[in-house]
C-alpha cells in the first residue's frame, strides 16, 4: 500500500522504494492527470541527491512518456523549490521532485507538486492513491523518449528562478556589508543557487560538505543543532560572520550565529516576520503551523495583525497564506515562505533573506533575537521523538485520539485541548504541548513550548509516560 504523507510518498530504499513501486507510483499519476483532463502540458521532474534518485527520475519519466505525456528533465540535481518555481512560473499543472528531504539516508520518496507550484491537497494524494492502487503500468526507454521529443532538457533550468530572487531582495545592502559566510547545503541540492545569489551579493563565501555523499557524511540531512556541530565549530574558530546550512532538497534552513549560537527555525520565523513588517513595511498577517512558536501570535498582536494557526503540512500554510495575503508562514521544522514568493518551502531565498536582515540592521541574529525577547518574553521550544513498532500505533490512536486521555500537568491549567491534528493542548500560561505522528516516519513526534527550557521538557515527559 503506497500511502501520501504530509511531504510526499517516502519508503525505505530496497523495501518498498524500489522501481516496481516507482512506476507504479508514476502511473497512478498519469492516470490521475488523465481523469483531470491535464495531459496537454510537460510535466517538470527534478531530483535531489540521495541513492536513486536520478534512476528513479528516469523511471518515472519513462512512464510518463509511454502514456503519451511531455516531460522537462534537466541534467543535474535541482532542489525542490527550483521545481515548484517553473510549475508556477511557466504554469504547469504538475510537476516531480524525487526527495526524502530530511529524512534519514536510507530513504526515499516521490513528491508531487501541483498548479501554481503548491504541495499537492489531501484530496489530490487521496485520489492518486487510487489510481496507484489500480495501476497498470507502460514504459517505454528513456533515450528512444528523447528521440520522440516526448523528454526535453532545461539548459538555463536556474536563471528565472535566481533572478526572481534577486528582484525581491535588496542586494545592495548586502553587497556593501562585506559578510563572510560559511554555507554547508549537507550534501544536498541546493549548493548552486545559494552559491550564485551569495557571490552574485559579493559575500565572500566558503563551502563544506558539497560533495554528493548517499549517506549525507553518517548524518541526517536536517540542519538542526546535533547536525551542525561541525558548522558551529568552523564559524566560530574562523571568525566567519554568519553560518548558513540547507536540508537534502534545499527547502530548510538552518542558521549558526557568530558566537556559534544555533539560531533554530522558530527564531528565524519570528526575526524574519518582524524585519518585514517594520523594516520593509509589509504589512499583513502571518501563518504558523500548530506545532511552531507563538510568540509568532505576540509579535502579529503587537502589530494589530493576525497569526493564523493551521494543521501540519506545508499546503496547509501556503493555503492560508494566499487566502489571508500573509506577509509570511512557516513551521518550526525549517520551512519558510514569503509572499509573492513561491508556494512552498525555500530555503534557498529564506537564507538570503536572513541575510539581507543582517546587514540591513547591522547587528548580529543573537543581539536581534535578545532585542525581540526583551520585548515579547522568552519563548523556549522542547521536541522529542517517539520511535513505535507498526503494531502498537492502534493502541496510541486509541489512548490519545479516542479515549483522549490527557495526562496531569503540574503547576499548568489546560484551557482547551485541540484533535485538528494530533492532540494539542493549550494551558493558560501561554505554554503548549502536542503530540502527533509523522507523516513520513513510523514516529510520534511531541512539541512542547513554555518560558523555559526545563518547563518544556517536563510537559513533553508528562505526555510520554501517559502513553508509554
Amino acid at each position: 500500500m503506497i500511502r501520501f504523507g504530509t511531504g510526499g510518498w517516502r519508503a525505505i530504499i530496497g523495501d518498498d522504494f524500489c522501481k516496481e513501486n516507482i512506476c507504479r507510483v508514476a502511473q497512478g499519476i498519469c492516470d490521475y492527470m488523465a481523469s483531470e483532463n491535464k495531459t496537454e502540458l510537460p510535466v517538470m521532474i527534478g531530483y535531489d541527491r540521495r541513492f536513486l534518485s536520478d534512476s528513479a527520475a528516469r523511471w518515472v519519466a519513462e512512464v510518463l512518456c509511454a502514456n503519451g505525456i511531455a516531460v522537462r528533465f534537466m541534467h543535474r540535481s535541482a532542489p525542490t523549490p527550483l521545481v515548484m518555481f517553473i510549475v508556477k512560473h511557466d504554469k504547469l499543472h504538475f510537476g516531480i521532485e524525487i526527495t526524502a528531504s530530511h529524512n534519514p539516508s536510507d530513504y526515499n520518496g516521490i513528491k508531487l507538486i501541483v498548479e501554481e507550484g503548491r504541495d499537492a491537497s489531501v484530496e489530490c494524494t487521496q485520489a492518486l492513491e487510487g489510481f496507484i492502487e489500480r495501476a497498470e503500468v507502460r514504459s517505454m526507454p528513456f533515450d528512444r523518449a528523447v528521440e520522440a521529443g516526448l523528454i526535453s532538457f532545461l539548459k538555463t533550468p536556474f536563471n528565472d528562478f535566481l533572478d526572481s530572487i534577486i528582484n525581491q531582495l535588496d542586494m545592495n545592502v548586502i553587497r556593501n556589508a562585506g559578510m563572510r559566510i560559511l554555507f554547508d547545503p549537507m550534501h544536498g541540492s541546493g549548493t548552486y543557487p545559494l552559491m550564485t545569489l551569495l557571490y552574485t551579493a559579493r559575500c565572500t563565501v566558503d563551502l563544506m560538505h558539497s560533495n554528493k555523499d548517499a549517506y549525507f557524511g553518517g548524518s541526517m540531512p536536517a540542519p538542526g543543532l546535533h547536525q551542525l556541530a561541525s558548522l558551529r565549530r568552523h564559524v566560530v574558530d574562523e571568525h566567519y560572520d554568519l553560518g548558513i546550512a540547507v536540508d537534502g532538497d534545499g527547502d530548510r534552513i538552518g542558521i549558526i550565529d557568530r558566537n556559534g549560537s544555533y539560531i533554530e527555525a522558530n527564531q528565524i520565523l519570528v526575526m524574519l516576520y518582524y524585519y518585514l513588517h517594520e523594516y520593509r513595511g509589509w504589512k499583513g498577517p502571518v501563518v504558523r503551523n500548530l506545532a511552531t512558536t507563538h510568540m509568532l501570535d505576540a509579535v502579529a498582536s503587537s502589530f494589530g495583525e493576525e497569526c493564523f494557526e493551521v494543521p501540519v503540512g506545508f499546503k496547509y500554510i501556503s493555503a492560508k497564506l494566499d487566502e489571508k495575503d500573509a506577509v509570511l508562514g512557516g513551521e518550526s521544522s525549517g520551512g519558510l515562505t514569503v509572499r509573492g514568493h513561491i508556494y512552498g518551502k525555500d530555503s534557498i531565498y529564506a537564507a538570503m533573506l536572513f541575510v539581507e536582515m543582517l546587514c540591513a540592521l547591522g547587528k548580529s541574529a543573537s543581539e536581534i533575537w535578545q532585542e525581540l525577547t526583551d520585548k515579547y518574553g522568552s519563548f523556549v521550544m522542547a521536541e522529542d521523538n517517539l520511535h513505535f513498532a507498526p503494531e502498537d500505533k492502534p493502541r496510541i490512536v486509541q489512548t490519545v485520539m479516542v479515549e483522549k486521555k490527557i495526562p496531569f500537568f503540574e503547576n499548568e491549567t489546560v484551557t482547551r485541548v485541540s484533535y485538528e491534528d494530533g492532540c494539542k493542548i493549550y494551558f493558560e500560561s501561554g505554554a503548549f504541548v502536542i503530540c502527533r505522528f509523522s507523516g513520513t516516519e513510523p514516529l510520534l513526534r511531541i512539541f512542547a513550548e513554555a518560558t523555559d527550557r526545563p518547563r518544556a521538557v517536563a510537559l513533553i515527559e508528562a505526555v510520554k509516560a501517559m502513553i508509554l
